[in-house]
C-alpha cells in the first residue's frame, strides 16, 4: 500500500488472535503496521508480531526490490511491534537502529543486546536525514510504556504515531473507527491521559497531513475529528450524551430495578440510556460507555459484606484508568443489611470530580413502593438537565437561576446574519431585583459585542466546574466571524431562537438588552431576563477555579523563552516577533510573557 510517494506500507493482518493483549476480544482481528520510508536512505518504521516474520520480511524485500535499508526506527518496545528486532538486524547487518535510551534497555531485557556498535540513540527534538525526508523525534513517555517516542517526517508531513491513534482490527475489515479506536484507547491507554494531552500540545505544532499509527488504518481526511476524539478521550471529557447503568443481579430483582429505571430516564428525556449486565457483557465494551457518556448508575447487590465481584471488577476497571468528571448514582439491594452504596462509593473516592446523586435507591430483597418511588426520584435527579432542555417540560421561569451569578465564567450565546456566535465573559452582575436586571459587559473588539449592539437579545450561559479546557478554547481563542463556533452539532435553542449549551452549564438565562452603557474600551448591556432555566445544581465555574483546575499548567522547566498568558503554549528561543501567533489559541504576541 503506498501512503505517498516515498512512502510504503509493510504491515500485516492478524486474524487469528482472539484476545488482543489477552483480554480484549477482537473479532475482526488486528493489524501490525510497519511503513518504509525511501529516499536516499531507507527508513523502516517499526516491526510486527512475531508470528508475522517471514510475511513482514517479505514484505519489506518487496517494497526496497534491490536496495537495502539503512535505518530501523523503533518507536515502541512492546512486542507485538518490536518482536523481530533481532531477525531484521540479523539478515540487514549493515542497519543502524534508530530509538529512545529506555528503548535500548527493554532490548537488552527481551534480546540480549543493545546493539552497542549499530545504533542511534534520540531524544526530543532530535533529527534524522534520509535526503528530502527529515524525521523529527517527538519523546511521548507513557503513551504507554515509558520508552515510547513518534516521528514526524517533515516533508511529507506524516505523523507516525506510535499506538497514538490506533484502533482494534485489521485493515481488510470495514468497521467504524470510533468505536473500536474508542473502545482500544480507554482499554489501553486510558490511565494516561496527563501523558496523551501533553503530546497533543506537541502535535498541534506540527503541519500534519497523514498520521500512521500502529494499529488500524493511516488516517489521511479530516483529521481534526480523530484529534478531537483523543482531546475529548484523553481529557476525561464526555463525548456523548447518555447515562450509562451497570448492574449486577443475582435472582432478577436489581435485573428489574435497573430496567425500571432505564425506562424512567428515556421518558424524562434522556437522548442514550444504555444497560450492560455485567456479568454477562464484554466488560472492555462496558468499561467504553463508562467514559464516554456523562452519567453512570451502579446498581449491585450486598455480597458477602462486600459487594458482587463483576461490579468489584468493573469499578476497578474505572479507577485505575482515571475515571472522573462524571456523575454517580447507586442502586444497592440485600436483604439484611445492605452495604452495597457505601462500599462502591468508597471505591470511587480517589477518582477526581464526581458528582454523587443525592438520591440512593435502597432495596430490601425486592422492589416494593419506597424503592420505586426512589426510582423515580433518582430519574428526575439524572434527568434534570434535559428536562429543561426540552420546551415541553422545561419550568421557564425558574428565577432560581440568578442564584448562579457570581464572579464567574460565562458563554454568551448570539445570532448576527443567521450565524449562531458564542464568547467568553466573566463580567456579569445582577444590577436589580425589582425588576430583575443583569448587566453584561463585553469589549467592543469582539464580534459578539457587534452582534449583540444590533439584536439586543443574548443568552446567558452559566458554566459549571465540569466545563473542560475546550469550552474555553471553542467560545474564547476564536472569533465568531472567522469560524463557525457550533460546526458538527445540533445545538438547543430557547424561546428568544438563540442557543444554549447542552452541557458543562448548570443554567442559562435569555435577555433582552434595556439599556446600553458605554463603558470606552468595553460597552455594558442592562438586560431583563426573558427567560430561565436551571439544568443542575452543579457548582459555577469561577475565575479562580478555572486558574487553578481547568487552565493547563504551562510546561515550562528548563525551557527558555516566552509563555502564552491565555492557554501556556511554550515558544522556545531568546525572541519573540511582533507578529507571533500562538498555533493553540490564536493570541498574539501581546498576549505573551518571558518565562522565568
Amino acid at each position: 500500500m503506498k501512503i505517498t510517494n516515498d512512502i510504503k506500507y509493510i504491515g500485516v493482518n492478524d486474524h487469528d488472535v482472539d484476545l488482543f493483549e489477552g483480554q480484549y476480544v477482537v473479532p475482526n482481528g488486528m493489524s501490525y503496521n510497519s511503513y518504509a520510508i525511501m529516499d536516499e536512505k531507507i527508513a523502516i518504521m517499526d516491526t510486527v508480531d512475531a508470528r508475522f516474520t517471514h510475511e513482514w520480511l517479505d514484505n519489506i524485500q518487496t517494497a526496497l526490490s534491490d536496495r537495502r535499508p539503512d535505518y530501523l526506527v523503533i518507536q515502541h518496545m512492546e512486542p507485538d511491534h518490536s518482536a523481530n528486532i533481532a531477525n531484521f538486524m540479523r539478515i540487514y547487518t549493515d542497519t543502524v537502529i534508530v530509538s529512545s535510551k529506555k528503548a535500548f534497555v527493554m532490548m537488552k531485557n527481551f534480546f540480549g543486546t543493545e546493539f552497542e556498535d549499530r545504533r542511534i540513540v534520540v531524544d526530543e527534538g532530535s533529527t534524522l536525514s534520509l535526503g528530502k525526508h527529515t524525521l523529527h523525534f517527538v519523546t511521548a513517555p507513557m503513551v504507554h510504556w515509558p520508552e515510547v517516542i513518534v516521528t514526524y517526517d517533515s516533508f511529507d508531513k506524516v505523523l507516525f504515531s506510535a499506538d497514538g491513534f490506533g484502533k482494534f482490527g485489521a485493515l481488510d475489515v470495514e468497521e467504524d473507527w470510533a468505536c473500536e479506536a474508542r473502545r482500544y484507547y480507554i482499554g489501553i491507554v486510558g490511565k494516561y491521559g496527563v501523558q496523551v494531552q501533553a503530546l497533543l500540545k506537541k502535535a498541534a505544532a506540527l503541519d500534519i497531513e497523514k498520521i500512521c499509527p500502529l494499529h488500524g488504518p493511516v488516517l489521511t481526511e479530516n483529521l481534526g475529528y480523530y484529534i478531537g476524539l483523543y482531546n475529548t478521550w484523553s481529557s476525561y471529557s464526555v463525548e456523548s450524551e447518555g447515562i450509562v447503568i451497570a448492574y449486577t443481579s443475582v435472582y432478577g430483582n436489581t435485573k428489574k430495578a435497573a430496567l425500571l429505571l432505564a425506562e424512567k430516564l428515556r421518558s424524562k428525556g434522556c437522548p442514550k440510556v444504555v444497560v450492560n449486565d455485567l456479568a454477562r457483557c464484554d466488560m472492555a465494551e462496558a468499561v467504553e460507555d463508562a467514559f464516554r457518556y456523562g452519567r453512570l448508575v451502579l446498581a449491585t447487590t450486598t455480597y458477602n459484606a462486600d459487594i458482587f465481584p463483576f461490579m468489584k471488577e468493573f469499578i476497578h476497571h474505572l479507577t485505575e484508568r482515571s475515571f472522573q468528571n462524571r456523575t454517580v448514582g447507586f442502586i444497592e439491594n440485600g436483604s439484611w443489611a445492605p452495604l452495597a452504596a457505601k462500599t462502591m462509593k468508597g471505591m470511587l473516592e480517589g477518582c477526581k470530580n464526581l458528582t454523587f446523586t443525592d438520591t440512593t435507591v435502597r432495596i430490601l430483597s425486592a422492589l416494593n413502593d419506597e424503592s420505586t418511588a426512589q426510582i423515580e426520584q433518582l430519574a428526575g435527579e439524572l434527568c434534570r438537565d434535559y428536562l429543561a432542555q426540552h420546551d415541553e417540560t422545561a419550568n421557564k421561569n425558574d428565577l432560581s437561576a440568578l442564584f448562579n451569578i457570581g464572579y464567574g465564567l460565562y458563554v454568551v450565546t448570539s445570532n448576527g446574519g443567521g450565524k449562531d456566535n458564542g464568547l467568553i465573559v466573566n463580567t456579569v452582575s445582577q444590577v436589580t431585583n425589582a425588576p430583575n436586571r443583569i448587566a453584561v459587559t463585553i469589549n467592543k473588539e469582539n464580534y459578539s459585542h457587534h452582534v449583540i449592539k444590533q439584536t439586543g437579545i443574548m443568552n446567558l450561559n452559566c458554566l459549571s466546574v465540569d466545563a473542560p479546557f475546550k469550552v474555553f478554547e471553542t467560545f474564547g481563542f476564536q472569533s465568531g466571524r472567522n469560524v463557525d463556533k457550533f460546526a458538527g452539532c445540533t445545538p438547543l435553542r430557547s424561546d428568544n431562537g438563540l442557543v444554549f449549551l447542552p452541557r458543562y452549564i448548570n443554567s442559562f438565562m435569555s435577555l433582552k438588552t434595556e439599556q446600553y452603557v458605554d463603558l470606552g474600551t468595553h460597552g455594558m448591556f442592562i438586560c431583563s431576563v426573558t427567560e430561565a432555566r436551571v439544568l443542575s445544581n452543579a457548582e459555577t465555574m469561577t475565575y479562580s477555579y478555572y486558574h487553578k483546575n481547568v487552565k493547563p499548567k504551562a510546561d515550562t522547566d528548563g525551557k527558555k523563552g516566552f509563555v502564552c498568558k491565555i492557554c501556556g503554549y511554550v515558544h522556545e528561543g531568546d525572541e519573540l516577533p511582533d507578529d507571533f501567533v500562538c498555533p493553540l489559541c490564536k493570541h498574539g504576541a501581546a498576549d505573551f510573557e518571558p518565562i522565568k
